[in-house]
């Protein structure tokens, strides 16, 4: 269990909090531990980044949900999965509306080292798709994979924009019939980098940037589900003299022919002969582990689910596996010799092949009802 802070009490809230109350509750934290007014106290950016992570998990009502379940551990260590390894950069970019006109319109913002400090430009994301199949999710793997990214040239130097002196961002003031407004916006000959190309690598396009191949290895945590997203720091395009984007990866995991995935729990259809059902036996059926061989008692029912504990697919970021569910099916053949007629009619009266459900014979209904509880 994880030893951080519970996010409801970093923001002040109960867990039946609104959207809206949790916004007010971040956005009093945010303004108040801002660089602007705090500069120089390292408490203060530890305050400001613990809140700004509490909200990006309780606002997203998805990651919330996940969190009232099982707290922290439903992030940790997920690989990108979770709201934490947050920067400035990555605050201001997905909350800086929050603070409104508290900032002069959340344009710049001053840093805790001291001085007024320029928003560094962020590269662009980039995104991949990565196939997974039932074993990788079962263990977990680490892919490593070819991106072409834009990266600083080594050549190309950068020199202090003369616009906007190295902030970043110009001022402009109004006046207006409330007063002189001042307001900050994005550098428009630097955007907002505060710097300027001083020489222009070879081969590089107009921000000094060329395209290479790197390999990128992606540790992707036991559990993912098909269609979830995790997020690589510093591996998207990079920035002139900023801080790169980040690599999207979009999880796709195979459908697998004989194994159907309900969550954590696996479901395989066993199909048996008429003779497999009545004298009984074993079969060798797959897991993602490979096979196993499972007994038939006999006298089964078609319709019986035998239940392997543990051997479906972990939780994500969870400590216990789901179930196989082996469902069986008592085949009935469509054609008969002769020989197998005869034997079939000599049967039908037999009392041990009229139907006889016992109080233990669940119903269909009953089973499915037992399926999803």
């Amino acid at each position: 269990m994880s030893s951080k802070q519970d996010y409801y009490e970093i923001l002040g809230i109960s867990k039946n909090a609104t959207a809206a109350e949790i916004k007010k509750a971040y956005r009093k934290l945010a303004i108040k531990y801002h660089p602007d007014k705090n500069p120089d106290n390292a408490e203060a950016e530890a305050k400001f980044k613990q809140a700004a992570e509490a909200y990006e998990i309780l606002s997203n009502p998805e990651k919330k949900a996940k969190y009232d379940q099982f707290g922290h551990a439903a992030f940790d260590g997920s690989g990108g999965f979770g709201g934490s390894g947050m920067d400035m950069d990555d605050i201001f970019s997905q909350f800086g509306d929050i603070f409104g006109s508290a900032f002069g319109g959340g344009g710049g913002f001053g840093g805790f080292g001291g001085g007024q400090q320029r928003r560094r430009a962020k590269g662009g994301n980039l995104r991949i798709r990565v196939k997974l199949n039932l074993k990788d999710v079962a263990k977990g793997v680490e892919k490593k994979v070819k991106v072409s990214r834009k990266k600083q040239a080594s050549d190309t130097t950068y020199t202090t924009c003369t616009n906007c002196n190295g902030t970043g961002q110009v001022t402009k003031i109004t006046n207006t019939i409330l007063g002189r407004m001042q307001t900050a916006t994005a550098c428009g000959v630097c955007g907002g980098s505060g710097q300027q190309i001083e020489n222009r690598g070879k081969g590089t396009d107009a921000h000094g940037l060329k395209m290479e191949e790197e390999t990128v290895s992606i540790k992707i945590p036991a559990g993912v589900e098909d269609g979830m997203q995790m997020k690589v720091p510093g591996k998207g395009n990079e920035a002139p003299a900023g801080v790169a984007g980040d690599l999207i990866v979009l999880i796709e995991v195979e459908e697998n022919p004989n194994l159907q995935r309900d969550g954590e729990n696996l479901h395989y259809d066993l199909y048996i002969s008429f003779a497999d059902a009545a004298l009984g036996g074993s079969k060798e059926i797959e897991t993602v582990e490979g096979k196993v061989r499972i007994k038939i008692e006999p006298g089964v029912q078609s319709g019986k689910i035998l239940r392997l504990r543990g051997k479906g697919l972990p939780k994500l970021n969870g400590y216990n596996s789901g179930d196989l569910l082996v469902h069986i099916n008592v085949w009935t053949p469509k054609t008969l010799s002769k020989e197998q007629k005869n034997f079939f009619e000599k049967m039908k009266d037999d009392a041990n092949f009229i139907p006889d459900p016992q109080k233990s014979d669940k119903s269909f209904f009953e089973k499915v009802k037992d399926m999803f509880s």
